[in-house]
């Protein structure tokens, strides 16, 4: 096997093990603050809005730390070791307790910023300048193929342990193998310097963005469906189809916009356009469709609607828009970061990180308070400044490409 095909293994065992471990941990989110409704009735109390708040909060101020730690133990190991704590947590809800629900949720945060950090690293030292967009889309496909606890442990489990078949790709040229080797040195201090950049300036609001709408579908959408009665007794039984739906919607997002950034042709612009314009129309009709109690209804449910007969197929519509929307700006956010920060990929990406958490901690937290109608209307707002920050810093970095492309003929 050649260089470029060890290479393109280690992104699809990369993109695997993810798939493993978070199909565990995303449907667990799915589930979870209706879960722990019911288990409020009994010596419990906890909310599961405010566990994912901390784990965001704490995932965010992490990775601070985080490419420090990838640097002194490697990725493989770093991957290994956080995704150990990612089953702990999914384990816990066999029997959970009020004191270890939020310890678990505060290590986790640790976890998820080392995982995301070395993920990172692995990505961008496995692709080139022609292969980041294609390795993207390949690695967000397979991570988004998404059923009790017990399950969920021994396939995050399992997830953990294909970390350790990813073998270092062989150095293409001598300066390449030095960049390799010094990309891991003062990564805090490169971190800084990165978060200050133009082009991640203009990123943030992009990021900042998928923060929210992570929140948004991975946990009060799926709540929101379970507490709308008119759905029926099944309605909370639509909680996993609904993550089936998203996981769709990501999984022919990664691949179809992988195939897209392969052939150079589209540019990133026109799909960061069409997952805007996705997620327009699904916040539409989510608005149209579920009343604007439900994030906060009781165990028992609610029984209002909005501004249209409730429907199952409107609402599971609406799922797979959300999963395509969201593939459309992970993608060529990926994308996008590793092709501007290439030679400081783990910091590049621990910024990206940090972002992404912090908003969706934020977002967590309002979601114990806030009416349906206006987290849509934070996230619309939200989405347009968003991709018209991206579209910007699309245009700088392709800028630089072309005066440097233009400096060195």
């Amino acid at each position: 096997m050649g260089p470029d095909g060890k290479k393109l293994l280690n992104i699809i065992i990369l993109g695997f093990g993810f798939m493993f471990m978070f199909t565990a941990f995303q449907t667990c989110g799915n589930i979870e603050q209706t879960v722990i409704k019911s288990f409020n009735s009994t010596e419990f109390h906890g909310s599961g809005y405010t566990s994912m708040a901390i784990i965001y909060g704490v995932f965010s101020a992490s990775n601070l730390i985080a490419p420090s730690v990838v640097t002194v133990i490697g990725p493989q190991v770093s991957m290994f070791l956080s995704g150990i704590l990612y089953s702990a947590y999914i384990a816990m809800f066999i029997q959970p307790f009020t004191w270890s629900f939020y310890t678990a949720s505060v290590l986790v945060g640790i976890a998820a910023a080392v995982l995301w950090t070395a993920q990172g690293n692995v990505l961008a030292i496995n692709s080139s300048d022609s292969t980041i967009g294609r390795n993207s889309g390949i690695f967000w496909s397979l991570l988004q193929f998404r059923t009790v606890f017990i399950s969920l442990t021994v396939i995050s489990l399992v997830g953990c342990f294909l970390f350790f078949l990813i073998r270092k790709p062989e150095p293409e040229s001598s300066s390449r193998s030095e960049v390799t080797e010094s990309l891991l040195q003062d990564e805090s201090l490169n971190a800084g310097k990165i978060s200050v950049t133009r082009e991640m300036l203009l990123l943030s609001v992009s990021i900042g963005y998928t923060g929210l709408e992570l929140t948004f579908y991975s946990g009060v959408y799926g709540t929101c469906i379970g507490a709308m009665t008119r759905f029926g007794s099944d309605a909370k039984s639509l909680i996993g189809i609904s993550g089936i739906c998203i996981g769709v919607g990501e999984i022919l997002g990664g691949g179809v916009f992988g195939l897209l950034n392969k052939n150079n042709r589209f540019g990133r612009n026109p799909v960061v356009l069409l997952g805007l314009i996705t997620h327009f129309v699904a916040f539409f009709l989510i608005f149209l469709n579920i009343a604007s109690d439900a994030p906060l209804a009781p165990e028992g449910g609610t029984d209002l609607k909005a501004f249209i007969t409730p429907s199952v197929g409107v609402a599971l519509l609406c799922s797979f828009l959300l999963g395509l929307g969201d593939s459309c700006f992970n993608t060529q956010l990926l994308s996008i970061i590793g092709f501007t920060f290439r030679d400081d990929s783990a910091p590049a990406f621990a910024v990206f990180k940090f972002i992404q958490s912090i908003m969706a901690a934020v977002a967590f937290f309002y979601s114990n308070y806030l009416l349906l109608h206006w987290q849509l209307l934070i996230l619309v707002i939200a989405g347009f400044m968003g991709s018209v920050s991206f579209f910007a810093a699309d245009w700088v970095a392709e800028s630089r490409k072309r005066d440097s492309d233009y400096d060195s003929i």
